[in-house]
This record gives structure tokens, C-alpha cells and sequence, in this order.
């Protein structure tokens, strides 16, 4: 099978038939239907000619995005997975070019993508769709609301197509950053699969050396029969993570008075900003251990050859428990968690709260229902619904460190989630030749309601908000609601020139908004906003091995709830949100050229990304005192190039090759709020990243992956002041290796040995990632 990416692509199953809205809907058809113009007068443009389409693609393989992409793509397949170190949904895209995951252990709930201009805690700039189905948390745009990649067993990926920037009339505002789209199998016969992994890592840091093991193991079963399809799976992960955050202050210059007790076991170290500084222990969110469990079923009915109704249903659930502890230890070898200490004559204050341990359980399902049809040309529906329930979400922690103590405060966010709809209707013609259209409209509708609410309690650990003695603390809560028009049309020109050219019509609200806090809260008015959002692209096949492709397009993305609203009050006083955030909108271009050879393709990319009002969290040095919170930012500018290259038996039969480097410079150009940021680099977005993974299949039974990932230099201050970096709170350069040898005894059975960072390179994203990790695997299919 030759796979090349460009020439692969398909239809994402998209939202279905326009239908009559409110008022300000219909009037926005208006502009849509100019659209429709030039399809009505194709034969204008006609040539005798035909224009030939070579398209090669494996069985296995399914369309995942417009056949007639106005962007780069990149795609990974299930038999290139098969050869890696995946035990979680996102490490899937862990060698993608020009991106990266946020991923601090094993289990880690908080993964998140970083693309190109877009850093890893911009999480509303991404999609993350699985089989249509949307699983991005767009209720926030924080580390807190990553996409919930727990809905897809790895296992049942067939592929995974990430399409990059904001190009397509298909994808919200939203997109600007990638767009990830996930494929899952379904069985053609009785399937059945069982798979266990054991996992472990050797970490050491400060005054921490031990070794954190977890282990997952998942089973499904699926058939076919007749025209109905199911597949039912289970899976469950438990995994001890390595000490994220460490207890720490400025190094003191304050003689120790006798009421400091004397200590010993602190750290001496330089913080990221290049001052002298002291640990003491583990605290924050500690050593996490995150016990997870899924169940997912998914059917499929073919009511006729030509018309498909699918069912989704999805859900998890996971405790995690965060352990802290002291370094410190008084002359009698006692441990010490706060007050007075005194550490080589100086005097600290630690307080009660320093060493306080922390819990927290989610329950989350997934509701979907889909119908499509499927003919090979002419006109095509399809109809998306889900509904996604944080049906539990509790955040505890204590208020000491103390065994003893039992007092602490708990975060109830039940009943937050999101719905969407998503209807479309696209044509494809049966025959391909100049004056050809493959028109796309549609609509889309999502809802996001987010509440949060806060209570003391008696027990951390277990108590609820009517147990004896549990006061309100605070809350907050907010909606925000989205309808969409959008009219896309690839039209080809001549047999070598196509133009892909779409608008998409956004009308956005966020209402419902309330913040509270003992003795005071506050209602937010309403806001309604609405954005045009036009797009296009041009392609030059220059030969039949080599497309020139050049695409632009506006893309506007609206604040999400936690950013409108999640904030605190003193009084009738608005701190720290803002309820009246102008939304991001970005100017984005591209020029690629893609070289199609017997062995795989060769990409490059030239980029950039214009975006004002970057939504993001920073200090206003403008007003007196100071104000620190969710801002707009005047404008920010990325721009780089890409190199990518993906081959099959390249140079010597059997060997698998893919290759990337990307350069990304991205720039704050405009800062009304602190002009001290003009001129430097935006947070976390490395300058450079690069992957390389090689597989040689020794034969059908035997294959050996080694690959690398690279990531330069970058920034976790809007400042730059962070000058020391490869320290826990620093965001480090790293180049690390990974391994793994696959092993089929049998056509049924798989054994798998890996190794990841291979020479245990220590590397930090303020948090201190995985030292080197070994996997064993077993897999048993039928």
C-alpha cells in the first residue's frame, strides 16, 4: 500500500441539510448563496478534457476530511501505531509535525496539543473530533479543559488525519490551531481483542529516588451481522506519576531567630529566573496516582446499501489521589511541615497549607447518534448529535499538611458538559473534469454550560455540600451558545488548477453568567456577537508528482465560558475575569508544496498566523495596582516552515521512514495591557521541533521502532525573563529517544518491549516530565 497523505483525503462525516433558523440565521443565507453561483455555470468554464485523479489508498483506510482539503494534512495509521509506545489515545500524535502533547505521566487527564503558533495551554484552539464526534473540552482554554481523548481506546484507531490552521469553512473559529480527527474500526466478523500493559519509570529529582509503576489492561468484542455492526470494550488503567511541583521560596536573607525550628534536607537551587532559591518537599499537585475505567459501545445499521445510522456511547470515570511530603526533618528526625524554620542560620516562614495533599473524581459520558449516506457520487446528507455529561467532577484538598488533619475545601462541577448538532449536505461528481464543483453546506450548533461550586469542609476526603458544618465558599457559572452557516466549493478550474473557497457565518452568545461569594454575588448581561469568516485556496498541480498549494483564511474564535466568568469578587467588584473579552481573530496563510515519490511524500510549508486579541492570562501594567487575569492582547504574529517527509521501504525493503523539522517564530507585535512584552516570543512556542521515527519490518512477524523528538528553546513568561530553563518551573530544551521491538508468535497473539526517553534525559515544561520509561505488552486477538 502506498500511502500518500495529500491524495487521501475524504469526508469527515459533517453536519447535514440547512433548515429554517431564527431570523438572523435566514438573513445570513443571503451571502452564502453566491456560492452556489459558479456551479450553475460550470459549462462556462468546461474543457473537452478530463481531468485524471491517481488516488491510492489501502482498504483499511477511510476519508476522514474533504476529499478537496484547502490545507496540510498529516496521517498516521493503525499498522504505523502498532509499532510504537501508545498506551493513551494522544500518543498517537506525539510525532506529528511541528507538534507536541502535553502529556506529564501516564494517565496524565490534563494532556493538551501545542501546533505550530499555539502553545500547549491554548486548548480552544484545537478540535478533536472521534468519528464526528466532538471531544474537545471547549469550556475552557487552560490546561484544565484538554480534549477528552479518554473516549477512544487506542486499540481501536484505524487512523488518525490532523488537518493544520483555520482553511476550512467546515471548522469553527476553534481550528486555528489543528484539527484531529480520529477514525475507529468496526468489525467486518466476529472480533474479539485482549491486551495488557505494565509500565514503569525510575525517576530522581532533589530528594526524590524511587521507581512509579502502573499497568492497563482493555478487552472488546465486536461483530458484524447482517447489516448491523457493534463493537463493546472495556479498559483500565492504574499509574503512579512521577512529583510534578515542589515546595519552594526565595532563598532567604533573613538571620533565623530562636523561634526557628533548626531543619535539615533542603534544597538548594536556581528558579527559572535565574534566583537563588530553596525546595523543601513535594507539594501542589504532588505524586499523582490516577486510576482509570472505560466502557464504550458503538453500533453501526445500514438501513439501506446507501443509508447509515450509528450509535455512540462512552464512559469514564477516574480517581486520582496527589501524595505530598517534607523533605525537612528536625534534629530528631521528626518531619516538618510548616511555621518557623531555620536552614543554615536563615529564617523561613512555610505555610500551614504548604504540604497539603489534594484528590479529585470525574465521572463523564458520551451520547452520539449519527446518520449519513453513502453514495459514491451525487449528493450525500449527514446528521451529528452528541451530548457529553461531566456527570461527576469533584476537586478536594486539605487545608494542611497533617495526617491529622481533616478540615480542607471541595470543588463540585457536576452537570457542566456541551451539546452540538451538526447537519450538512455536499455533492461529488461522477465524473472529474475542468469546470467540476464539489459543493458543501451546512450548520452547526453547540451549547456550553459550565458550573463550578465551592464548599469548607469538616472531612476533605469524603465530605459533601449538606454534610453537618460545610459552609459555601464560592461559585460561579455561565453558558455560551453557537449557530453556524457555512457554504464550501471546490471548484477545478482546469486540469491542473482547482480553487477551494468557502464563508462560514457564526452568531454567538454567552449568557447566564454568575459569580458568587459569601455574602455577595453578581449576574453578567448577556452578550451576543456575530463574525464572518471567509476562506480559500488555490492549487497548482505542476506535474503529476508535484502540487503547489496556497491558502487563506479568517478564523474567529469566541471566549469560552471559564474565561468569561470563572473568576472571584470582592464585594460587587469584578477581580479576576472579565465578562466583556473581545474574541481571538486570526489572518492566516500558507504556501506548501507537496512531491509525491514511488515511496512516500516530501511536504513544505511556509506559514503565518495574524491573530488579534490573543486571549490568554497576564498582568495589566497599565492601571494601579496591578491586575492579573484573563486579557486580550493586541496582536500576536507566528510565522515558520515546515519540512516533513513519510515513506515506506525507503532505501532498503522493510524500512519505514518519517521525518520533520519546523521553525516557528511567534512574536508579540501589540500589547496595550504591558508593553513590556512587545517584541518577545509568545509563551511556550519553541522555535524549533523535530521528529524522526524509523521502523524496519524484519518480516511478518518481527519489526523494530526507533524514534526521536526534539524541542528547542522556549518561553514560559510573556516577558522572556525566564533565563534559566532547565529547572523545575523552566521550560527546557530536550532530545529524547524512544524504542520498541514487536514480536508475533502467532497470527493471533503480539508481544511488544519498548523503552521511552532512552537515556533518561531530565526535561521540564515547568513540570518535570518522565524519566526513562519500560513497557511490556501482550495482545491476544480472534
Amino acid at each position: 500500500m502506498l500511502n500518500l497523505r495529500s491524495q487521501t483525503k475524504g469526508v469527515l462525516s459533517r453536519p447535514a441539510l440547512l433548515f429554517k433558523q431564527k431570523s438572523y440565521l435566514s438573513a445570513a443565507l443571503l451571502p452564502l448563496s453566491v456560492f452556489a453561483l459558479p456551479m450553475f455555470s460550470a459549462s462556462a468554464y468546461a474543457a473537452e478534457e478530463t481531468v485524471t485523479e491517481v488516488v491510492v489508498t489501502s482498504a483499511r483506510e477511510k476519508q476522514a476530511f474533504d476529499a478537496n482539503l484547502p490545507a496540510t494534512s498529516e496521517r498516521i495509521t493503525a499498522r504505523q501505531l502498532e509499532t510504537q509506545n501508545i498506551v493513551n489515545t494522544e500518543d498517537a500524535l506525539k510525532y506529528m509535525p511541528n507538534m507536541a502533547i502535553r502529556k506529564r505521566f501516564i494517565g496524565d487527564e490534563n494532556a493538551t496539543i501545542s501546533v505550530r503558533g499555539n502553545g500547549t495551554s491554548q486548548t480552544a484552539r484545537g478540535l478533536v473530533y472521534a468519528d464526528g464526534l466532538l471531544l474537545s473540552n471547549l469550556l475552557g482554554n487552560t490546561h484544565s479543559f484538554p480534549p477528552h481523548w479518554s473516549m477512544v481506546f487506542p486499540e481501536d484507531i484505524a487512523q488518525v488525519d490532523v488537518m493544520y490552521g483555520p482553511f476550512s469553512a467546515l471548522y469553527s473559529g476553534n481550528s486555528m490551531g489543528a484539527t484531529v480527527a480520529i477514525t475507529t474500526k468496526m468489525p467486518t466478523k466476529l472480533e474479539a481483542m485482549v491486551k495488557a500493559q505494565v509500565f514503569s519509570q525510575q525517576f530522581s529529582l532533589f530528594g526524590v529516588d524511587s521507581h512509579y509503576d502502573g499497568n492497563k489492561t482493555t478487552a472488546s468484542i465486536g461483530n458484524k451481522i447482517g447489516n448491523f455492526s457493534f463493537l463493546l470494550g472495556i479498559d483500565h488503567l492504574s499509574n503512579a506519576g512521577q512529583p510534578f511541583v515542589y515546595a519552594s521560596q526565595p532563598r532567604s536573607t533573613t538571620p533565623a531567630t530562636g523561634a526557628a525550628i533548626p531543619v535539615t534536607g533542603a534544597y538548594p537551587y536556581t528558579d527559572p529566573n535565574g534566583a537563588p532559591a530553596t525546595i523543601f518537599g513535594v507539594n501542589g499537585e504532588g505524586a499523582e496516582r490516577a486510576v482509570q475505567d472505560q466502557f464504550k459501545f458503538k453500533a453501526i445499521y445500514d438501513i439501506t446499501p446507501t443509508l447509515q445510522a450509528g450509535l455512540t456511547f462512552g464512559s469514564w470515570r477516574q480517581q486520582v489521589s496527589s501524595s505530598t511530603f517534607t523533605f525537612l526533618r528536625d534534629a530528631n528526625g521528626n518531619p516538618v511541615y510548616s511555621g518557623l524554620v531555620n536552614i543554615g542560620g536563615y529564617q523561613y516562614n512555610l505555610p500551614t497549607s504548604f504540604f497539603a495533599p489534594s484528590a479529585s473524581e470525574s465521572e463523564n459520558q458520551l451520547y452520539g447518534l449519527s446518520l449519513k449516506t453513502t453514495h459514491s457520487s451525487g449528493w450525500n446528507v449527514a446528521a451529528i448529535a452528541s451530548y457529553f455529561d461531566i456527570s461527576k467532577s469533584i476537586s478536594r484538598s486539605a487545608s494542611s499538611g497533617l495526617a491529622s488533619n481533616l478540615k480542607g475545601v471541595a470543588t463540585f462541577g457536576d452537570g457542566s458538559g456541551w451539546k452540538t448538532l451538526d447537519l450538512s449536505t455536499d455533492y461529488k461528481p461522477a465524473t472529474v473534469e475542468a469546470g467540476s464543483h464539489w459543493p458543501t453546506f451546512g450548520y452547526h450548533y453547540d451549547n456550553y454550560f459550565l458550573e463550578n461550586t465551592t464548599y469548607n469542609l469538616n472531612n476533605w476526603r469524603n465530605g459533601g455540600s449538606g454534610d453537618a458544618g460545610s459552609t459555601f465558599n464560592n461559585a460561579f457559572a455561565g453558558k455560551t451558545e453557537t449557530q453556524a452557516l457555512f457554504a464550501q466549493d471546490a471548484w477545478q478550474l482546469a486540469q491542473r488548477w482547482k480553487l477551494t473557497y468557502g464563508l462560514r457565518y457564526e452568531d454567538w452568545r454567552a449568557y447566564d453568567g454568575t459569580r458568587s461569594v459569601v455574602g455577595s454575588s453578581q449576574s453578567y448581561s448577556n452578550r451576543t456577537l456575530s463574525a464572518w469568516s471567509p476562506k480559500a485556496a488555490l492549487s497548482f498541480q505542476a506535474t503529476p508528482d508535484l502540487t503547489f498549494r496556497f491558502s487563506t483564511g479568517r478564523a474567529v474564535r469566541f471566549p469560552t465560558v471559564s474565561e468569561l466568568f470563572q473568576g472571584s469578587l470582592t464585594g460587587s467588584t469584578l477581580v479576576n475575569n472579565d465578562p466583556n473579552l473581545k474574541p481571538e481573530t486570526d489572518l492566516a496563510k500558507e504556501l506548501s508544496a507537496e512531491w509525491a515519490q514511488l515511496n512516500g511524500t516530501l511536504r513544505m510549508s511556509l506559514f503565518e498566523d495574524d491573530v488579534k486579541n490573543t486571549l490568554f492570562s497576564q498582568t495589566n501594567t497599565a492601571v494601579f495596582p496591578n491586575v492579573t487575569n484573563i486579557q486580550n492582547i493586541d496582536r500576536v504574529r507566528s510565522r515558520g516552515i515546515e519540512l516533513s517527509y513519510a515513506g515506506e521501504n525507503v532505501l532498503v525493503p522493510g524500512l519505514d521512514v518519517s521525518a520533520s523539522v519546523g521553525y516557528t517564530r511567534s512574536i508579540i507585535l501589540e500589547n496595550s495591557k504591558n508593553p513590556a512584552t512587545i517584541g518577545k516570543n509568545f509563551y511556550r512556542i519553541p522555535l524549533w521541533r523535530a521528529n524522526l521515527v524509523g521502523t524496519y519490518r524484519v518480516n511478518d512477524q518481527a519489526s523494530v521502532m526507533l524514534g526521536g523528538r526534539y524541542s528547542g528553546r522556549q518561553f514560559n513568561t510573556l516577558t522572556n525573563i525566564d533565563t534559566n530553563p532547565n529547572t523545575f518551573g523552566g521550560t527546557s530544551s530536550f532530545l529524547v529517544f524512544d524504542t520498541k521491538l514487536t514480536f508475533k508468535p502467532t497470527k493471533n497473539t503480539e508481544l511488544g518491549v519498548g523503552i521511552d526517553n532512552l537515556t533518561d534525559r531530565r526535561y521540564y515544561v515547568y513540570y518535570p516530565y518522565p524519566g526513562r520509561t519500560f513497557y511490556l505488552e501482550a495482545k491476544i486477538t480472534m
